[in-house]
């Protein structure tokens, strides 16, 4: 397991996938926010590669966030779209309800940086995400990703078009402690 200052990221449970579908899928305002892939209802049994892992996929890694005073399933994190030719890949998180507000996306974001850089040995990491999606633009900027641009209008979320805000951190720009 990889070890923040509040938070583990472990492998994804067989277990872990029922309470992910159900609080993170299953709410489709949330999930229409969190996803580039227009929302469908899934199986409790389906291994859906939205909340299942895929151990031979490549390109990218799906951990379980886990809290590490008691090991609570806190939610999800992805490191996507893994280029190892060009040593880049994309983060991506979703805190179960009950784990917003506290602090969590931000060591989830250290620690994804720290798998990213120091175990994969890549060069860039990126993150994707709505414009007003204020706790993740937060916990970008405390890890030291830098805002590169806004993509106009490039996400269709619940019946409209939004901005999404495109954020970037380059190795040698990582401070390992920045989210202190």
């Amino acid at each position: 397991m990889l070890t923040g200052s509040k938070v583990g990221l472990r492998a994804r449970h067989e277990e872990d996938t029922a309470i992910l579908q159900a609080e993170l899928h299953d709410d489709v305002a949330n999930y229409s926010r969190s996803d580039d892939r227009p929302w469908r209802p899934i199986t409790p049994k389906a291994k859906d590669a939205r909340i299942a892992t895929d151990d031979k996929d490549d390109g990218q890694v799906r951990f379980s966030v886990v809290e590490l005073d008691g090991g609570t399933l806190l939610g999800g994190a992805t490191l996507w779209g893994i280029d190892n030719h060009n040593r880049y890949a994309h983060i991506g998180l979703g805190l179960r309800p009950s784990a917003r507000g506290k602090g969590y996306g931000t060591d989830v974001v250290a620690v994804l940086c720290h798998y990213g850089f120091v175990v994969r040995g890549l060069r860039r990491l990126q993150i994707e995400t709505l414009a007003d999606n204020e706790a993740m633009l937060r916990a970008a900027e405390r890890n030291g990703f830098v805002r590169e641009g806004v993509l106009r209008s490039s996400a269709w979320v619940m019946g409209e078009f939004l901005d999404e805000v495109l954020l970037g951190l380059l190795v040698q720009e990582w401070k390992p402690d920045a989210a202190g």
